[in-house]
């Protein structure tokens, strides 16, 4: 196991950590299938704007770029503002509400647009997603899915496991009976330098449940994600 992995799987159970204590302290007098709202949060991150911006000024001049022309000289402030909202993931509740009505169709939200940075070259990748579930017990709040999205996606990322975490989280949270995630996204370190494939786009997915093991719902969710 690589220490970047370790370290993704640290922070991993740190979140479940953090869902369970919630779940505990909001539901003593729920029913013990039901499913609480569940809060997600990254943990206590500490930003350095000022080490920040002296490191990208340190950069940018080590690439021999001359940083005291009036347009450039706010440049590396300006730098470390963009990776530091890049990288925000503001906390929040998935909440879930119980399906009294027995709903036990897909629930698609398509074409969630996200942006993220390439943890290979820091450089943006970005595109749509789409996110898809057959409820059990308890539904969705729908804004949540892009909020999801828009959570995993606010760090460094490889495309795949961005893809297998938001499943993942979905599943283990929401627990419906299947969970599918489908990303399409044009990543900038393989159009704008290296091969320069100016264009192409990578999709990658992720399903779990009946939604894996069922062709005939695999490709109904793949029908309305608009995978052909």
């Amino acid at each position: 196991m690589t220490h970047g992995q370790s370290a993704e799987m640290a922070e991993l159970a740190e979140m479940a950590e953090m869902a369970e204590t919630a779940e505990l302290a909001e539901t003593a007098d729920v029913p013990s299938r039901a499913r609480p709202d569940l809060r997600l949060a990254r943990g206590e991150r500490t930003v350095d704007m000022a080490a920040a911006q002296r490191a990208a000024g340190e950069f940018l001049a080590a690439l021999g770029i001359e940083l005291d022309a009036e347009e450039l000289r706010e440049t590396p402030a300006r730098m470390a503002r963009a990776y530091a909202e890049l990288f925000d993931s503001p906390p929040f509740r998935l909440t879930t509400f119980p399906n009294n009505e027995g709903y036990d169709e897909l629930v698609v939200a398509r074409d969630i647009p996200f942006r993220t940075v390439c943890e290979h070259h820091l450089l943006p990748f970005a595109g749509v997603a789409h996110v898809g579930y057959l409820p059990g017990e308890r539904i969705l709040g729908l804004s949540k899915l892009a909020r999801l999205v828009e959570h995993y996606a606010a760090r460094p990322q490889t495309q795949e496991r961005l893809t297998k975490q938001i499943a993942d989280n979905l599943a283990a949270r929401l627990q419906p009976r299947g969970t599918g995630v489908v990303l399409e996204a044009e990543h900038t370190c393989m159009t704008l330098r290296g091969v320069r494939a100016r264009g192409t786009t990578t999709i990658t997915s992720a399903l779990l449940g009946s939604l894996r093991a069922d062709a005939r719902s695999r490709a109904e969710f793949l029908a309305l994600a608009g995978v052909q």
